[in-house]
């Protein structure tokens, strides 16, 4: 399934950096061409647990989920829950959809599209959880404006979780994470489940290192791990 193509206006505010990387390994094209695990916008804008092989009890969804590493972790740990994962780099979401066949699961599906338009058809308090982990942190001023984190998509993802409902936020850019956790505070929606000074370094329960993270804490960053609880019905 190729990437969608988005208006010219859309692609130059996307909040992700390129669509495609490197040539794919033979691995991997094969994956992409005979995996059912892959959603178009249609398929999202109905009962979402009919959309998993196996029965569910409710819904987690990773906003950019890169190689797949964290969605396929916790889709292994919670074979109850069905995790819909989105990610428009072609050679992140095939990664996962080999992934996600070796392990034969069936409570994930991909959505390998830009995200924008999938926040917006998909049913409201649908999600126990949202994960948003180390989004590309536009680091530059002049593109803070396509980081993911804004009042518009925050309010986006407050009609998508239930009430109660988790927002995990992790980034290894402290500027980001200042960002964010200004946007997430000043937002009625949701409250920071912080305990003490130190919890935003304390990576959250049953926590997989991917290999991104990896990278950047030898190269002297410090991940930060928010955590938000949608206050409002």
């Amino acid at each position: 399934m190729p990437s969608a193509p988005l208006p010219e206006t859309l692609q130059r505010e996307a909040f992700y950096g390129r669509a495609k990387g490197r040539p794919l390994r033979d691995a991997e094209v094969q994956a992409l061409e005979t995996t059912s695990l892959l959603l178009s916008l249609d398929d999202c804008t109905g009962d979402l647990k009919k959309l998993f092989k196996a029965p569910v009890a409710s819904l987690h969804m990773e906003i950019g989920f890169g190689a797949g590493e964290h969605i396929v972790h916790r889709a292994l740990e919670n074979p109850a829950v069905g995790f819909i994962g989105a990610e428009a780099f072609r050679n992140g979401y095939a990664k996962c959809a080999l992934l996600a066949e070796e392990h034969k699961l069936q409570n994930l599906r991909i959505f390998p599209f830009d995200t924008r338009p999938l926040l917006d058809v998909l049913p409201s308090a649908s999600f126990e959880a949202l994960y948003l982990l180390y989004p590309d942190p536009w680091p530059k001023r002049r593109h803070w404006k396509r980081r993911m984190i804004n009042d518009g998509n925050l309010k986006r993802f407050a009609r998508l979780l239930k009430p109660l409902g988790t927002f995990y936020f992790a980034t290894d850019w402290a500027n980001y994470a200042a960002w964010g956790l200004s946007h997430l505070l000043r937002a009625e929606d949701f409250e920071w489940q912080a305990q003490d000074a130190a919890d935003w370094q304390k990576p959250y329960d049953n926590w997989i290192s991917t290999r991104y993270e990896q990278k950047a804490i030898r190269e002297g960053r410090t991940p930060s791990y928010l955590k938000f609880i949608k206050t409002r019905a």
